[in-house]
């Protein structure tokens, strides 16, 4: 295929990406207008909103449409509250500090800009919602966007990029991405800068990951990403290359780099700890204040929320494990089918030299298009650096070096279209630490909207989906999966129901 036809096959996808983004996120906004008018809600306390603490702003005047301005408040429901409740009036409480500020200062941006002009007809807390809203579901449907040009640059398979990415857009934590929830900004933060990232833009990628740590706590993870490849580069550099100077520096950037995509979830615990504690009676002080490394985030989720490693495994919690189980089941066989297919490129972390016939004729991989419906599992590429941009000169690898991560250009996809097994380690263990996490420490039904970032989810679904070695039933389940989930999710979760 040339380049050209490539580009414009490239093109087509990414307007059915956002077709089906779109599309998706104006399914689920009917079924939770469909549910609302037909069900009452189990909570009716949604609407309830006391004064801001002095000092703080508060919106209470009078409103020229109040029905509609109370149907708007009565969605916030859940966590919503909590994110709308700070972009009004700040972090009041301590248990607030759980919720980070990316999210409450863009819907507190977005309420007094763009609509502005609508609180005296529905006034400030519905304009904060429906601030919310948007915002969450234009960022989803950016996530949807950067996904399936990530997927096309790891997998280099625009058909699998696609399915990949339709997947996304149905996921089953859908009804999270349209709520007034944090998924969508730290999806977009994270696929978003990851995107970035192996298009070489180092100090952009470090931008979005960085926001993903001010959007979550688990954002500090993707700091990850910068650690491989800087371990990579620097082992290139020094014992490839046998640049020293060339090497330190490579890891002072990567550093340098991982320390400003953690910055932002510490300063917000240093903002916490000032707040309530910095000027406090000594005998008044809450226990974290005293601890030898005051940490409000773990305290909040330990005190308030009892997450704990195991404390979770509890004869009454069986139900949340069954609703989770789903998810997990995936994130474990995503795992290890990548973990079959190249054990030894992940027992080494990338620096074994793999041998791509014996592994391909192992896994029994399709090659070319030809060969019928596309696999997740890619044949290993034959190093060369045609458009690595300016940062690599055209030259004949050193012995070994194909293993080595360097950042593949934006146009690798139709440059070089062989796929090299160690760019989806990174996402694997990652995949692997997070999967541990919402098993054993957190509240495991959130797993389910937890993982829904995860892109190796949806390349696996995707192979899965297409693979002529699987009944076609396994794609069916997870398609059934994802609509069962997203019509409890918008029934449950829009009648403040538990949901995940």
């Amino acid at each position: 295929m040339t380049g050209k036809s490539s580009g414009d096959l490239n093109h087509h996808h990414t307007h059915l990406v956002l077709k089906y983004a779109v599309f998706s996120r104006l399914i689920l906004i009917s079924l939770i207008l469909l549910w609302r008018s037909l069900l009452s809600p189990y909570d009716t306390s949604a609407s309830i909103n006391p004064s801001c603490l002095p000092g703080s702003e508060s919106g209470s005047e009078p409103v020229h449409f109040p029905r509609l301005a109370s149907a708007i408040e009565d969605s916030i429901v859940w966590d919503s509250v909590y994110f709308v409740r700070i972009a009004q009036c700040g972090y009041e409480y301590e248990q607030t500090y759980a919720f980070l500020p990316l999210l409450p200062i863009c819907i507190s941006l977005l309420s007094r800009t763009v609509f502005a002009p609508l609180i005296p007809f529905i006034g400030q807390r519905a304009v904060l919602g429906l601030s919310g809203y948007v915002l969450n579901n234009f960022a989803f449907v950016l996530a949807a966007f950067y996904l399936y040009r990530l997927s096309v640059i790891i997998l280099k398979d625009s058909e699998v990029a696609l399915r990949a990415s339709i997947l996304f857009c149905l996921n089953p934590a859908s009804i999270f991405y349209s709520s007034i929830y944090t998924e969508s900004m730290y999806a977009l933060c994270s696929i978003g800068g990851l995107y970035f990232l192996m298009r070489g833009s180092n100090n952009f990628a470090t931008l979005w990951l960085a926001l993903s740590g001010f959007a979550r706590s688990n954002g500090v993870l993707n700091a990850g990403y910068i650690c491989f490849q800087t371990m990579h580069r620097s082992y290139e550099a020094a014992f490839v290359r046998k640049h020293a100077c060339a090497a330190l520096l490579v890891l002072i950037s990567g550093a340098l780099r991982s320390l400003f995509i953690v910055f932002p979830f510490i300063a917000f615990q240093a903002y916490g700890y000032f707040n309530m504690c910095v000027g406090g009676i000594p005998d008044e002080m809450r226990p974290w204040c005293k601890a030898r490394l005051p940490l409000l985030y773990n305290y909040i989720q330990s005190h308030y929320w009892g997450v704990g490693f195991l404390r979770y495994f509890q004869v009454k919690q069986i139900p949340n494990f069954v609703l989770a189980s789903p998810i997990l089941s995936l994130a474990f066989c995503t795992m290890i089918h990548y973990v079959k297919l190249w054990p030894g490129v992940f027992v080494s972390l990338g620096f074994r030299a793999s041998s791509p016939n014996k592994e391909l004729a192992a896994s029994s991989i399709p090659l070319g298009r030809s060969a019928g419906p596309k696999s997740v599992g890619f044949p290993v590429e034959n190093r060369s650096d045609a458009g690595q941009g300016n940062s690599l000169r055209r030259r004949k690898p050193a012995v070994g070096e194909e293993n080595y991560v360097i950042q593949p250009s934006e146009d690798e996809a139709t440059e070089n279209p062989g796929f090299k097994p160690v760019t989806i380690v990174p996402f694997i263990l990652h995949l692997v630490f997070m999967a541990a996490t919402a098993c054993f420490v957190m509240h495991v039904q959130v797993s389910t909207r937890f993982l829904s970032a995860s892109p190796p989810l949806y390349w696996f679904g995707s192979y899965v989906m297409a693979s002529h070695c699987l009944s076609k039933r396994w794609g069916y389940i997870i398609w059934t999966y994802c609509a069962a989930y997203i019509l409890l999710g918008s029934l449950l979760f829009s009648n403040f129901y538990p949901f995940t």
